[in-house]
């Protein structure tokens, strides 16, 4: 018997910040997206793992950040990265408050999350959203060390991580502060490759032909569990989309019902991510609605179990969590 694991990456404008434009619909719409998720966990009683970007933890900032740039430096980044140095990383955050800018700053939404009545797991993001595999050691500890801290203000423990565009990297820093789990990335199928993957998915999933991968988390060299993605849940999108739109039921949600279906059969974890950025319409929150009614469905009748990241973490590891060993200057 298996488990469903849903995995949220929590944003709003840092999603954006190293752009030059924040795409309006989905910076806009964010806030209202995550707190009506919200609801929808609560209406279904799912838990999720809500790994949100350390900065949104903050409801006000000056906009400099000297304590990260200390310990981070602007010399501490590789000069061949094509990540920000940490003397740029802020230059779009305001240093307002959230009253004035929403997009930048989320205690109000924190609140919520804990507020539920769902059981979520409140994970990070790192602090700033950086590719982490683009940054050295110093600044990945600053990332880590800065959100860690805010996670554990609230009276919280910051056990589970999402990577930035899935770059994994780094994993020691995690460690050393007493994070005990992170999503790697999907697997990789034999049909994944190119637009040819995506039509094999896209008119596979319906017909039973192909169905999403069950995962196996696994303890890796640093002691973290790693837990790898099943399914984004809104990695088809667009032109694609729309297309797909006009010949067939939604062929994602189809796919999540299979992977919930498999789940309950077999051993594995169905793990599937999204961000609240992703939903910028109705149809959007039809597909997550859709997902959780299934979901709630299968869990009632069978023995499927809905776990959050940190309690995958805690099924593979029952000890208590390594001591931590912070790196660089506090």
């Amino acid at each position: 018997m298996g488990s469903v694991v849903l995995s949220l990456d929590a944003e709003l404008a840092w999603g954006f910040h190293d752009h030059e434009t924040t795409p309006d619909s989905r910076g806009d719409a964010a806030r209202e997206s995550w707190l009506r998720l919200l609801e929808l966990f609560d209406e279904f009683d799912v838990p999720a793992t809500w790994a949100v970007v350390g900065h949104l933890f903050l409801d006000s900032c000056d906009g400099e950040h000297a304590d990260y740039l200390r310990t981070a430096g602007s010399d501490a980044d590789d000069p061949e990265s094509e990540e920000s140095s940490a003397d740029d990383r802020f230059d779009r955050d305001p240093g307002t408050w959230e009253g004035r800018d929403e997009a930048w700053y989320g205690s109000k939404l924190i609140d919520a999350i804990e507020a539920a009545d769902a059981d979520h797991d409140v994970g990070i993001h790192t602090f700033s959203h950086v590719d982490m595999s683009q940054v050295s050691r110093e600044v990945a500890a600053a990332e880590v060390r800065e959100s860690v801290e805010l996670v554990e203000e609230r009276g919280l423990s910051a056990e589970s991580f999402t990577f930035p565009d899935e770059c994994v990297a780094h994993r020691d820093v995690l460690a050393a502060y007493g994070v005990r789990s992170y999503r790697a990335a999907r697997p990789r199928r034999w049909y994944e490759t190119g637009l040819l993957g995506a039509a094999v998915e896209l008119l596979g999933w319906p017909t039973g032909t192909v169905s999403p991968t069950l995962v196996e988390p696994e303890e890796d060299d640093y002691g973290l569990v790693s837990l790898p993605a099943s399914l984004h849940l809104f990695g088809f999108e667009g032109r694609t989309r729309d297309a797909v739109a006009r010949l067939t039921e939604d062929p994602v949600v189809e796919a999540t019902k299979q992977g919930i279906d498999r789940a309950a059969t077999e051993n594995g974890v169905f793990h599937v991510w999204f961000r609240p950025n992703d939903l910028t319409d109705e149809r959007d929150f039809d597909r997550v609605e859709a997902t959780l009614e299934h979901l709630a469905a299968v869990r009632d009748r069978t023995d499927l179990s809905v776990e959050t990241m940190a309690d995958v973490a805690a099924d593979v590891k029952d000890d208590e969590p390594l001591p931590r060993e912070p790196i660089g200057p506090r």
